[in-house]
């Protein structure tokens, strides 16, 4: 089925995409892009076109590079064969796999082949992995979506040519649409205007997208639901905003489930935060519609989930809240009594991510039985101090459990969706000391930032293995694939290759 959520239609250019490998072209004038496997000759390929082009673009296109790009008499050719280079500085942690450097060199040229406005181009992987042809075909998916094309596709987008390729099977065409459409989805919601996404209708739309698929169940506590359930920080946040606070529930539960326990995932859902009463500088505030990323790449994630058919039984809650200013906004030096028990007194409204998180960590961790979780993951655009760390390409991860931790940094690198471990050092939980409550929700201090965040969360996941994710859900430029600034969908395709290798083990 079509779906769509906030007008994106998570049926992109690879759907249409014809595998057969027997169609002949159909139009005078074509696009043929070739992607080379490391050890192929890309003089091979060169030599079948000697009828087609000019000599000195041939001799130029065998040049050690990339990309080589000519034309023909019939149209366009890419040749593309990427070049590696080993990490050895980081243990190879933060090296560009096989499958980061073909989806990154291949979706960068998706939208330079559509200025061509073909009508078809014909696509052959030579002596390629599946990982390579996989990364490639999720960076045609990833590279094709602009946010503009989307909202105003007659006035914008660039025309989609149809794609013909030889070689792949269904079920690599299956996965790359997976992900490319989970990414996509992830940056679609963060790139949507605050104005169209706040509290309630996000909620509605997340129901939208999943309505009808039988694996997958969609709840929503709000209002007084949230009271009776004591989400009193949950609450809090979000009474500032005509449009109230909610708890998203997805359940993907497939056929055929491969874990005996679900496995949890928690994101933050902050649709716009102006810091509350401690409000931010203006240019602070300027991007922050994409507060609510964390989320955002956990809805792609359940797009992965069933657009992949994986056999991954997994919970998402979202903790969803608009951190706005009125006269019932929460203040500095308020006291509230949290799910868990404990009592929070407010040092700064800025620092309101960790506290809608707290209330939905406490729910996931107290589930019994069938449905209490293996393990809890959480993502969010947490800290500033994060960002200032680490950059914007790498999240940094906290955990207290050492396996599950190597596991999904070693997904984030095989997917070039890069983690970093950063230490939970426990010692620091003094800096949220409070002479007037079991805990402050943030340091005086502003070192350690990040760390004191981690800590923080660490008193509501109970004795769960956890793990939390900082992260910033956005780049400013365009990157790889990823053709705009905007939302990037950080972490989908990490927790993608992670559960999947969990449920495979």
């Amino acid at each position: 089925m079509t779906q769509k959520i906030f007008d994106y239609d998570a049926k992109g250019i690879l759907a249409k995409a014809d595998i057969t490998g027997k169609k002949k072209p159909g139009s005078e004038v074509y696009g043929r892009l070739f992607v080379l496997g490391p050890k192929a000759k890309k003089k091979d390929v060169i030599d079948q076109l000697k009828s087609e082009a000019l000599a000195w673009h041939l001799k130029r296109a065998q040049k050690k590079a990339p990309i080589a790009r000519f034309s023909t008499d019939k149209g366009p050719v890419w040749i593309i064969q990427p070049e590696f280079k080993a990490d050895s500085e980081h243990a190879g942690l933060l090296e560009k796999s096989p499958y980061g450097l073909y989806r990154d060199l291949v979706g960068s040229h998706i939208n330079q082949i559509k200025v061509h406005e073909l009508e078809e181009v014909h696509m052959e992987f030579i002596d390629a992995s599946d990982e390579e042809i996989i990364g490639s075909l999720a960076g045609i998916e990833i590279g094709s979506y602009k946010y503009r094309s989307v909202k105003q596709p007659k006035d914008y987008a660039l025309k989609n040519p149809k794609f013909f390729i030889k070689g792949v099977s269904a079920a690599i065409k299956k996965e790359a649409i997976a992900l490319g459409t989970g990414v996509n989805v992830a940056r679609h919601l963060v790139n949507t205007p605050p104005d169209a996404c706040n509290p309630t209708d996000y909620a509605k739309e997340i129901k939208k997208l999943f309505a009808g698929i039988d694996e997958i169940k969609v709840e929503t506590w709000a209002g007084k639901r949230l009271e009776k359930e004591n989400m009193n920080l949950l609450i809090a946040v979000g009474k500032g905003s005509d449009n109230g606070p909610c708890m998203v529930h997805i359940k993907y539960t497939p056929k055929g489930k491969k874990n005996k326990q679900p496995y949890a995932f928690v994101g933050k859902g902050i649709t716009f935060d102006t810091g509350g009463l401690d409000i931010k500088p203006s240019a602070g505030m300027r991007n922050m519609k994409k507060d609510m990323g964390g989320s955002a790449s956990l809805v792609g994630f359940a797009q992965w989930l069933h657009a992949s058919d994986s056999k991954a039984a997994c919970d998402i809650y979202l903790a969803i809240a608009e951190n706005s200013i009125d006269e019932r906004a929460f203040r500095p030096s308020d006291i509230i009594t949290s799910r868990n028990g404990l009592t929070v007194e407010i040092h700064n409204t800025d620092a309101e991510g960790r506290l809608v998180l707290a209330d939905v960590l406490d729910v996931a961790a107290n589930k019994t039985g069938a449905q209490a979780p293996e393990f809890i993951v959480d993502l969010a655009t947490l800290t500033g101090a994060m960002r200032v760390g680490l950059g914007i390409k790498v999240a940094g991860l906290f955990s207290n459990n050492d396996s599950i931790a190597d596991a999904l940094i070693k997904s984030g690198q095989r997917m070039s969706d890069g983690l970093w471990r950063m230490p939970l050092l426990m010692e620091m939980k003094s800096a949220l000391k409070s002479n007037f409550a079991n805990i402050s929700n943030c340091a005086i201090s502003p070192f350690g930032g990040a760390i004191t965040a981690a800590i923080f969360l660490s008193k509501f996941i109970g004795d769960k293995p956890w793990i939390h994710i900082d992260m910033m859900a956005w780049t400013e430029i365009s990157d790889g694939a990823l053709s705009e600034s905007g939302g990037n969908g950080q972490v989908v395709q990490a927790l993608a290759d992670f559960v999947t290798r969990k449920i495979t083990k």
